[in-house]
């Protein structure tokens, strides 16, 4: 599916969609999780409280990931930078992954209806692709070198000379000649 980004709304991104409806599932998946879920198991008291804690946790993680994603895709949407579009989608991608961990987290821990699982799995590997296709329009024109290394474009180093150093730069261009202040 190609697609212009910046012609676009956030809310009609393709990827945004998928991250919407990625986040309506987790929330699904998340009222029908119960505490007696793991009532069933045969582990030992101590081993018990263990998994009710890594099931807890699981839900929370979840709950999370479900968030930051459409949210850091609306945020990648509202700059021009790369770097920062790049540091965004970096984060997306996390949480799209951890969210599988996190599923596997709650099936390890008790959970029993692994259908849910298996819809939110699916969803998220179309996500993926729909992922690489919006991160791909990433215009890598339009950046300030990052420094520390991790969210260059191709062919653009943390110890590169910014060409833009090279431009003039007076304040007062900017401010005038202070005559035409009111104070």
């Amino acid at each position: 599916m190609d697609y212009e980004e910046n012609e676009l709304d956030f809310t009609d991104l393709p990827v945004y969609k998928k991250a919407m409806a990625i986040s309506d599932i987790v929330d699904r998946l998340l009222e029908h999780v119960e505490r007696e879920d793991l009532s069933n198991t045969n582990e030992a008291e101590p081993h018990k409280e263990l998994l009710k804690h890594f099931f807890q946790s699981s839900k929370e993680h979840m709950l999370n990931n479900a968030l930051i994603i459409p949210s850091k895709i609306a945020g990648a949407h509202a700059v021009d930078l790369y770097d920062i579009k790049m540091e965004s989608a970096t984060l997306v991608r996390k949480a799209a992954r951890e969210l599988i961990t996190d599923a596997r987290g709650l099936q390890m821990s008790g959970y029993r209806d692994t259908e849910y699982l298996d819809l939110l799995r699916k969803e998220v590997d179309e996500f993926r692709i729909l992922f690489a296709q919006w991160v791909a329009t990433f215009d890598n024109d339009d950046y300030i070198i990052d420094r520390w290394g991790l969210f260059n474009p191709p062919g653009v180093n943390y110890d590169d000379v910014d060409p833009d150093d090279d431009l003039p730069f007076d304040p007062m261009d900017f401010m005038g000649d202070g005559d035409d202040m009111d104070v």
